[in-house]
């Protein structure tokens, strides 16, 4: 359990550094890579062969799954975010550094690998960005919680189905159409909702198009080519999209 500020104006400080443990991106490239390759794999195992439009999917699911974790700590953690981000903007301040980077370089112990305080951190560094996701009365905020807690399930649903077409593909389309439509939807908004209150203005160029821009877009562009999948599924009456 994280111990709770007294003074809520006042920054957490920094975690420990260690030498030990495993750098935070390569521990979220292996998950997505284990996840990914469960599908991708399977695929092969069960069919000899490997599409194209199924390992593309396969690994937008894959970075999904993983980002709802992270939007779970968005939520368990929701104080302490608030806090830290003071924290990386003055360390962004004193130093420089860009503090998303700093963090996905850290070291994080074995043992607190699915620590959500340690995850925080990802939301913590990136309202230096967009101030929004320290902020739980944004709608960016909550759009993201929700992506947390109600995607995981239709998105492993989803993910089976397209490997081993256990669902017939009529109801595979249209529990694709649903999920696929939203993330597109809602990705939509919240960065009109980004522009719109002007937070454009406080950040780099370079800040707007690799945070902004670069992170949110595969949640629009990988659902376009899901929504084609899901209108092919339903109109063709088989998996012949997904090259089955």
């Amino acid at each position: 359990m994280v111990e709770q500020n007294p003074d809520p104006t006042t920054p957490d400080p920094p975690p420990p550094r260690t030498d030990s443990g495993i750098p935070a991106i390569l521990l979220a490239a292996l998950t997505v890579a284990c996840l990914a390759i469960s599908g991708i794999g399977g695929r092969y195992y069960l069919h000899g062969d490997v599409h194209v439009v199924h390992s593309a999917l396969s690994l937008f699911f894959s970075v999904n799954l993983l980002i709802c974790g992270w939007e779970a700590c968005l939520f368990l953690r929701r104080d302490y975010i608030e806090r830290r981000a003071a924290y990386w903007r003055r360390r962004k301040a004193d130093t420089g550094r860009v503090p998303a980077v700093e963090f996905l370089f850290t070291r994080v112990p074995f043992r607190r690998t699915l620590s959500p305080t340690v995850w925080a951190d990802v939301w913590a560094t990136y309202a230096v960005a967009d101030g929004s996701f320290a902020d739980r009365r944004t709608f960016g905020f909550n759009a993201d919680v929700v992506n947390g807690f109600v995607t995981p399930v239709p998105t492993l649903i989803l993910y089976a189905a397209y490997t081993v077409n256990f669902l017939p593909s009529v109801l595979a389309g249209i529990l694709g159409l649903m999920l696929f439509w939203q993330w597109v939807y809602v990705t939509s908004g919240y960065l009109a909702s980004f522009f719109v209150a002007g937070r454009q203005r406080r950040i780099t160029r370079g800040e707007l198009y690799a945070f902004i821009v670069g992170m949110n877009a595969p949640w629009v562009l990988f659902p376009l080519l899901g929504l084609y999948v899901s209108v092919r599924l339903v109109l063709d009456g088989d998996y012949a999209v997904l090259g089955y």
